[in-house]
């Protein structure tokens, strides 16, 4: 049995492709671990980021220990962040359910869902939350802090 010989250009191919493969694999990590805590009220939360461009340009301003977050439209908590996000990453997505951490554009603020919504213009998914979000669905307004914690 002969064993095919690698030819000059297959090598050369290969390692012309090595960087952009490694590269892809280096992205697709780095935006499968982006992870935030998110702490009001005595309780704590995680959620993992979205890889799209508004996610990201959101971690890039953590940590955030100055916010607000308070109770809006019986479905959600909402907080304003202290300058708008890139809304690259907007466009219609589906799968909406309680849990999302979204932005809305046009008013400059997160939205933590822990009710039935919809998509509507503007609104922007950042991530999702892990587990329970029981501790949305305390009443009131408290300081809240959030922290890249990978």
């Amino acid at each position: 049995m002969t064993t095919p010989l690698l030819t000059r250009r297959t090598i050369l191919q290969a390692a012309a492709a090595a960087p952009f493969a490694l590269s892809k694999v280096a992205h697709a990590e780095k935006a499968a671990s982006m992870k935030i805590r998110i702490a009001f009220a005595g309780r704590t939360m995680t959620a993992a980021l979205e890889d799209n461009p508004s996610a990201r340009d959101f971690a890039s301003m953590l940590p955030l220990h100055d916010l607000t977050i308070d109770d809006y439209a019986h479905n959600e908590k909402i907080a304003y962040l202290p300058r708008k996000l890139t809304e690259a990453g907007s466009g219609r997505f589906s799968g909406e359910r309680p849990g999302d951490l979204c932005y809305y554009a046009p008013w400059g603020n997160l939205a933590l869902f822990y009710g039935e919504y919809q998509w509507s213009r503007g609104l922007i998914r950042l991530g999702r939350i892990d587990g329970s979000f029981e501790p949305l669905l305390a009443r009131g307004e408290f300081p809240l802090q959030i922290d890249l914690i990978r």
